[in-house]
């Protein structure tokens, strides 16, 4: 059985046709294991504005004290997760949605500047077992990025972290990162084109030069996040593209994928 983890922002999947999770399912049945890590980001800072709760950033990632916690826990591993595990069960899919807290599926420390963003964690350990337990058992799993202590202190982790981490524990070479985008787009001929694969340095190189730019420099960031310990590559794909990820992995022609070098 081929497993593959997909990483995809709580808004994205919110904005994604139901035809990608027919999609979805039909790779599940015909063999495949998919893991799913999600975000939620904007559906975070909507609920703490509601609540009156300022929602602040340093290098990239919230500032969470332990009210903000609670709205991240509550957003990311209630709301977002179980709507997830709807549209998959609709589509016909069997699906399961965990936290990274359960069964410690996602242990993780406080980061080196925990002083200054709080209750923020890097991942020390994911619990691979659990995750092939559950795909033995017929179901997706859908987990939201949760991580937890030995003492039991909850902790906020990066989706994109997170996925790079579940993906080199399962031992993946490649993952998708299913965004909004077509893939990494550059300008030839007076013509934009999907480049079908770019390193670290050439990103680095757009960047610098503009030609990467505005929202799409923190998307390509992030698919570059993902690429931890076993994991080689990642592909940046367009969910609403037609039978994305089946194209994905029966034509191999579709978005950009980002290797290391």
């Amino acid at each position: 059985m081929k497993r593959f983890v997909m990483k995809c922002g709580g808004s994205t999947l919110a904005a994604l046709p139901d035809a990608f999770f027919e999609d979805l399912t039909e790779l599940q049945n015909g063999g495949m294991q998919p893991v799913i890590v999600h975000g939620g980001g904007p559906a975070i800072n909507e609920t703490l504005g509601k609540l009156g709760i300022e929602s602040r950033f340093v290098n990239g990632l919230r500032v969470t004290d332990a009210a903000t916690l609670d709205v991240v826990e509550m957003v990311l591993a209630g709301r977002i997760n179980k709507e997830i595990v709807r549209r998959l069960q609709r589509s016909g899919a069997k699906a399961l949605g965990l936290s990274g807290s359960d069964a410690r599926l996602i242990e993780a420390r406080p980061v080196a500047d925990a002083d200054e963003i709080g209750f923020v964690g890097d991942v020390t350990g994911v619990n691979a077992e659990l995750i092939e337990g559950i795909a033995r058992l017929g179901c997706l799993p859908v987990i939201a990025p949760i991580g937890i202590d030995a003492a039991g202190q909850r902790y906020n982790i990066n989706a994109d972290t997170a996925a790079g981490a579940v993906a080199s524990a399962l031992g993946v070479s490649a993952m998708i990162v299913v965004t909004d985008v077509p893939g990494i787009m550059r300008t030839a001929d007076g013509e934009k084109r999907v480049l079908p694969q770019v390193t670290f340095a050439e990103i680095e190189e757009m960047i610098a030069s503009g030609e990467i730019y505005g929202g799409m420099i923190p998307k390509v960031r992030a698919a570059m996040s993902c690429l931890h310990g076993d994991v080689q590559e990642v592909l940046i794909v367009d969910g609403s593209a037609p039978r994305v990820l089946s194209r994905a992995f029966r034509e191999g022609n579709i978005g950009t994928r980002i290797v290391r070098g």
